[in-house]
């Protein structure tokens, strides 16, 4: 999807911006000798913006107005590495509840929901964003935060939460408490909008069966204001995503060049209004396409596709290349697994070793026989035979965050 017009006018108004201020990005314009963008040729020419550049900027080098205009920072949630600080002027955040406001009105969440809000508060993006954009809707924010599921399920019945919005990992661990503790009728959620970590269909499927409920896939990261820049719609075709603050790039992680709508790659985005710290062409290293053509919700902004995994969250394993969306992929197609699974990756005695543990929906099967059919099926596709271990529902450890789905022992 080309830059049209009105969005080359926006970024131009960025460079500006940038160009003026001391930050990391305006230094790179100055030497490039850039001044304007006056075409899409001179705007896919602009340098790319790397996460390596955020943290080398630390801890207030992204900057590009003056401090006494900074009113927030927000940190990316990485645990290794030097932290990225992302600054935020009033604007930036009055921007970011409007984009949440329309992501819930996407999800057909209105005045009248109740909204339980789970991912965490503090330097992270996500609580805030979603309680920023509730409030801006008129709905009811019950700001729970993350863990406690005890008194998370006591609020969800007292205050019959209509919405819940959360990582899909803590929503699924939601519904198995639930269940557990025979809650079903008690609870009234009908929705729920979920982010912050990529899951599969199968998962998906759990989730709305399970907690009964419709659910939306919300897109965002940090560095590009948080969650709350793209949402699905209720035909579950795509995440609608916000391009009159945004624009939204695909382009092949290993050449940098655009690809045609429809292709998969890496997700670039230049922020077009943000004060605090725009970026230009930031590579996200998500993995996704546009979805060209029109919406049956009849929206007029663009779709991009449920984000497939990462560029840098490949795996290397006896000299093959390998996704964790292929491996899941191969879970999904045996009815008799459920959606949790964890790979562990060691090197033991001069070789890689893949372990895959995978939870079974029922003890009514085989798990030494369906573990040898996974693997079976691994090596058809990949080209190498995992070790397949098939446990009981519920062995696997749950998060009230992200689940860890891939620990890489090689370099531990």
């Amino acid at each position: 999807m080309e830059i049209n017009d009105e969005q080359l006018a926006m970024v131009n108004d960025q460079v500006k911006r940038l160009e003026k201020s001391d930050n990391f990005y305006g230094k790179k314009l100055r030497e490039a000798g850039i001044r304007e963008v006056k075409s899409i040729e001179e705007f896919k020419a602009l340098p790319f913006s790397q996460k390596q550049d955020l943290r080398d900027a630390y801890p207030l080098g992204l900057m590009a107005v003056p401090e006494e205009k900074i009113v927030r920072i927000h940190s990316s949630s990485g645990t290794t590495g030097t932290p990225v600080i992302i600054p935020y002027t009033a604007k930036d955040v009055d921007d970011w509840a409007e984009m949440f406001k329309r992501c819930y009105e996407m999800a057909g969440v209105t005045n009248k929901d109740r909204v339980q809000i789970t991912p965490g508060y503090g330097l992270w993006t996500a609580g805030i964003g979603f309680q920023a954009g509730c409030e801006r809707l008129g709905a009811m924010a019950v700001p729970m935060g993350p863990g406690n599921t005890k008194k998370q399920l006591q609020f969800m019945q007292d205050m019959k939460t209509t919405v819940l919005c959360s990582t899909s990992s803590y929503a699924l661990l939601l519904a198995e408490e639930i269940e557990k503790e025979d809650l079903g009728d008690k609870i009234y959620l009908k929705k729920g909008i979920i982010g912050s970590e990529r899951w599969g269909e199968k998962m998906r499927n759990r989730i709305k069966g399970e907690l009964g409920i419709e659910i939306y896939d919300i897109y965002g990261l940090t560095e590009i204001y948080g969650p709350g820049i793209g949402i699905s719609c209720k035909y579950e075709c795509g995440m609608h995503y916000w391009d009159d603050y945004i624009y939204l790039e695909i382009i092949n992680p290993e050449t940098g060049e655009n690809v045609p709508d429809g292709t998969w790659g890496e997700i670039v985005i230049t922020t077009l209004v943000k004060e605090g710290a725009p970026l230009i062409r930031f590579r996200t290293h998500d993995i996704s396409r546009i979805i060209p053509g029109d919406c049956a919700c009849g929206s007029r902004y663009p779709r991009i596709d449920t984000i497939m995994g990462r560029s840098d969250d490949m795996m290397k394993i006896k000299g093959v290349n390998v996704f964790p969306k292929q491996i899941e992929e191969i879970l999904a197609t045996f009815d008799d697994l459920s959606s949790e699974y964890q790979i562990r990756i060691s090197h033991l005695d001069g070789k890689d070793t893949m372990r895959i543990y995978v939870e079974a929906t029922t003890g009514l099967v085989d798990f030494a026989e369906l573990a040898e059919a996974v693997a079976e099926k691994v090596k058809a596709r990949i080209g190498f035979t995992p070790i397949v271990k098939v446990v009981e529902i519920g062995v696997l450890p749950r998060s009230e965050k992200k689940s860890k789905r891939v620990i890489d022992e090689r370099f531990e």
